[in-house]
């Protein structure tokens, strides 16, 4: 699941370029019995099956001694889970600051609390719906992430440039053009073509401003957004 996404486009790049490392851990190579068992059924019923602790707890406190037996600072662990915040740009950048990030997938009915209690240092949500498992949520997080480190980009400028980064003040980028500047009988408006960079400054957050009002109002609640 994870080789598709982090084999191509920007995490790839990063990897060549070692400025992120990334390891996948097969959670069944840390159980203890023939089967490989890493879920069993909730206490107290109910449907689906539970991700049982010790596994967990064994691959964290391996991946934790590898950090300390190498001088590492210890890893901070995320447990992707609809129950914890909700990712956002500022927490995307909150984790990127960081030098290490364990992220551990739940999946099936959940994840046995004492584990959480034990070893997890935060639970964090991509969303409010509802998705198989925690991988496709950890691929979401590796790339707002890795997207944020200093050279992973092609530009200086595209990070700052994207919706909700801090150059918009966490609202969304207005309209984008390129080649041909006519199409289709619609044309690239004049501001772009103009080379007057005041003027494309004022238009570029016109835009980003109109936009993020018809789309997201919720954006412009906050107290840092409004007019």
């Amino acid at each position: 699941m994870f080789e598709g996404p982090f084999g191509a486009s920007i995490v790839s790049r990063a990897i060549r370029d070692e400025l992120v490392e990334i390891t996948i851990h097969q959670l069944r190579d840390y159980t203890k019995d023939r089967h490989r068992t890493v879920d069993d059924t909730p206490y107290g019923g109910g449907a689906g099956m539970v991700m049982k602790p010790a596994p967990l707890a064994d691959a964290v406190q391996d991946l934790k001694k590898d950090a300390s037996d190498s001088g590492q600072l210890q890893p901070h662990v995320i447990l992707l889970s609809p129950q914890g915040r909700r990712l956002d740009q500022n927490i995307a950048k909150e984790l990127a600051s960081r030098d290490s990030l364990i992220l551990v997938c739940g999946r099936y009915e959940g994840v046995d609390e004492r584990f959480i209690e034990a070893l997890v240092d935060e639970e964090v949500s991509i969303g409010d719906y509802v998705i198989s498992g925690g991988e496709p949520a950890a691929i979401v997080l590796v790339d707002a992430i890795t997207r944020l480190i200093p050279g992973a980009l092609g530009s200086v400028d595209s990070a700052p440039s994207d919706s909700f980064a801090s150059g918009l003040r966490g609202k969304l980028q207005g309209p984008v053009y390129t080649r041909p500047v006519e199409w289709d009988g619609r044309e690239v408006p004049e501001v772009l073509l103009s080379g007057d960079h005041a003027r494309l400054e004022k238009w570029r957050n016109e835009q980003s401003d109109a936009r993020t009002r018809e789309r997201r109002p919720d954006l412009l609640g906050n107290e840092d957004h409004k007019e």
